[in-house]
């Protein structure tokens, strides 16, 4: 870098939520920079999110394929190219990642290269392959992001035990893949092998999958994944992973009970941690708490005047979504006006098939905030476009307040969950009813019929049922 820049705003990471919070800056008129150290769109569109979806929508694509034949359609001789595949999943990532290139150019953000560390409040000094330099910036937003956790004693080795990052970047199908942790990374990633081919064998501590989503999603997930041919086996706590050559023993234990599996592969998917270590945020007074997220208010202030942070670096639900608005509220209160996050109305949504989504408050979480709930359900095999597509597992439930009958959540497993739930978004952002969902004409035939008789059920009368 070997320069000295002076800007309105830096943003150090080029993750969704950086990226997005600079674009915003700049229109707002702010000069603008963006300190990325390793890749433009971050983990999310280089390892994460993005490279994710092309295997699961490949993968997926290559099951029906398979049973083709439901619908009169004989395919013989179907088989998988994985390294074409791979070469699929880098293409979208390129075009992607220069796209998000092109957007930070057009709006005028400069972008710089390198690792950034706090000097003082609003210094940064910058290390970069080309050398070292300062940027001077009135206002800087810590957008990070976080890194896969490890587990104590079972270090990634890039070979045999990987991160999500190192199950997304195989060369060849393994014959027997392990997956440590049953959240939505370790079923969607175990998805995408099993569909491909691979025997695959998912390892959770805990008695139930999904833990941060709805019981009954995570009960129908369980089930539905099983069917489908993934070993999930729950209360299994791993003991040690032993790497002999190009595979791996896995000792584990339940209840009392011993065990061993062997495998190719090992992927660890145990969560992420933020992503802070470096950034010399104690040094200028950043308070964060016991996990190492960092303080902010609604504003995403945190308690240096001029520091802000966003995304997967503070204590908030770790989704691309959450941090690029996160990115636009900070650009806004730097900008003077006046803008504040909500969290009432995130969506979250596993991309495993069938899909699994969720709005708002679950049943228990409703109970116990003193609500009294009246509830809405609706199977999807009472639904004409899913039983014409031949995929009819799931459901769609609504939550509603039994006194004034305000939604307060909205959970579905089933066809088109992560596109469908944004209905119940939109209601739920807008404060809308279940009536308000019940008495909106749906177009016929198609699956957000379903979300129509949930709402309907809630008062006890679905058509279709």
């Amino acid at each position: 870098m070997n320069t000295d820049v002076q800007v309105d705003v830096a943003v150090i990471g080029a993750g969704p939520g950086g990226y997005v919070a600079a674009i915003r800056a700049a229109q707002l008129g702010l000069r603008t920079a963006v300190i990325e150290k390793e890749f433009v769109g971050g983990t999310c569109l280089n390892v994460g999110c993005i490279p994710s979806k092309a295997l699961l929508d490949a993968s997926y694509l290559f099951s029906q394929i398979k049973r083709a034949a439901v619908f009169g359609i004989q395919v013989d001789g179907a088989s998988v190219d994985f390294a074409a595949m791979q070469r699929h999943k880098a293409k979208v990532v390129r075009a992607l990642t220069t796209g998000v290139r092109g957007l930070l150019k057009r709006h005028g953000v400069e972008q710089l290269t390198g690792t950034a560390r706090f000097n003082a409040a609003g210094v940064l000094d910058v290390e970069s392959a080309d050398g070292a330099g300062v940027v001077r910036a009135d206002n800087i937003i810590v957008a990070t992001g976080s890194v896969e956790a490890e587990l104590p004693g079972v270090p990634f080795d890039d070979n045999v035990v990987v991160s999500s990052r190192g199950a997304l970047e195989l060369e060849r199908l393994p014959g027997r893949l392990v997956v440590v942790g049953a959240g939505y990374i370790g079923l969607e990633l175990g998805s995408v092998y099993s569909r491909l081919g691979t025997e695959v064998v998912v390892l959770e501590m805990m008695d139930r999958v999904l833990p941060e989503m709805d019981a009954e999603i995570a009960a129908t997930a369980l089930e539905l994944l099983r069917k489908q041919g993934l070993d999930i086996r729950l209360g299994a706590r791993m003991s040690a992973v032993q790497a002999e050559g190009d595979a791996a023993r896995v000792h584990y234990s339940v209840e009392d009970d011993e065990a061993t599996v062997e495998a190719d592969r090992v992927l660890i998917s145990i969560g992420r941690r933020p992503a802070t270590s470096g950034l010399g945020l104690d040094a200028i007074g950043v308070e964060t708490d016991d996990r190492g997220f960092i303080m902010v208010d609604h504003g995403m202030r945190t308690g240096v005047p001029g520091v802000y942070a966003i995304g997967d670096v503070i204590a908030t639900p770790m989704l691309a979504h959450v941090a690029m608005d996160e990115g636009v509220v900070a650009a806004e209160c730097i900008a003077g006006r006046a803008a504040a996050m909500e969290y009432d109305s995130i969506p979250a949504v596993v991309f495993t098939h069938p899909e699994l989504a969720s709005v708002g408050l679950n049943e228990d979480e409703a109970e116990l905030r003193g609500y009294s709930l009246k509830v809405g359900r609706f199977p999807f095999r009472g639904n004409g476009r899913a039983r014409a597509r031949d995929d009819m597992e799931g459901w769609v439930k609504v939550i509603a307040d039994a006194d004034t009958d305000a939604i307060l959540g909205v959970h579905c497993v089933g066809p088109e969950a992560g596109h469908l739930i944004h209905e119940a978004v939109v209601a739920m952002g807008y404060g809308g009813y279940a009536e308000d969902l019940a008495s909106t004409v749906h177009a016929h035939p198609t699956l957000s019929e379903a979300f129509k008789e949930a709402a309907l059920a809630v008062d006890g009368r679905p058509l279709h049922v």
